[in-house]
């Protein structure tokens, strides 16, 4: 599971976002009204994956927010799925007008589990704005939402609607997680370890009088208790971790 990200004090969280789904369905669409603020009416498929960054403040934290459009074509399968490696959210996203991406969402979030393991997803359905052209009954993407257990939005990239609520909700839900796991590994009992006595004493008096020998034959004969602090630490650029070890 990828839940690997580092924080530390004054810097910045780094959260890699995989967006999926059949081609032609809005992802790169989605990711350039998210970063830029921009929509167009021209397609244009993604070859492999391209790449956008939007940085935020949540509840007083920087977020940066790298969001990868992977291309839905299943003749760039083994490229696109390298690239989900090590992502910490995914948006499944299907169009209200196009059936086979909608029965296709099942396929996707097994695709990206497959890779991550379990991380916060969403569905999105595309193009609501489109209701003369839908395809796809409201209820029937209620029931696959509940079914795959997932949060469901409904979303008009054109229009913008509901575009910032999807990646919002991504980066709280996993700042919520990270902040568990911090406060899990700060309660974490002090660890005992027991080191044998690998030197043995001498009885001779020139030994004894070398207080290196003796000091370490006598901490080496006893059960010493090592408090490890693990404190992850922010990611301060993408794709570096850097972590914190103080020994108490």
């Amino acid at each position: 599971m990828a839940w690997d990200i580092m924080r530390e004090e004054d810097l910045e969280v780094a959260i890699k976002v995989v967006i999926v789904g059949n081609g032609a369905v809005g992802k790169s669409s989605l990711i350039q009204r998210y970063c830029k603020g921009i929509f167009t009416k021209d397609y244009k498929k993604t070859i492999g994956v391209d790449f956008m960054e939007r940085q935020i403040r949540l509840h007083g934290e920087e977020v940066r927010l790298m969001l990868w459009d992977t291309a839905g074509q299943e003749e760039f399968d083994a490229i696109t799925k390298a690239y989900y490696r090590g992502a910490h959210a995914a948006v499944v996203t299907f169009s209200a007008t196009d059936r086979h991406s909608f029965d296709a969402i099942r396929s996707w979030k097994k695709k990206v589990e497959e890779e991550c393991g379990e991380i916060p997803m969403v569905i999105v359905q595309n193009k609501i704005d489109l209701v003369d052209q839908a395809v796809v009954e409201a209820n029937e993407v209620e029931a696959m939402a509940r079914n795959l257990h997932c949060r469901l939005y409904r979303t008009s990239v054109k229009e913008d609607l509901n575009v910032n609520q999807v990646f919002e909700y991504l980066a709280e839900k996993y700042l919520t997680h990270l902040d568990a796991m911090m406060a899990e590994e700060n309660d974490l009992p002090p660890k005992s370890i027991m080191i044998n006595d690998l030197t043995s004493a001498k009885s001779n008096k020139k030994k004894s009088q070398n207080s290196y020998s003796s000091c370490k034959t006598r901490t080496l004969g006893k059960i010493i208790r090592d408090t490890i602090k693990i404190q992850p630490t922010k990611k301060i650029s993408k794709n570096v971790k850097n972590a914190t070890c103080n020994l108490l």
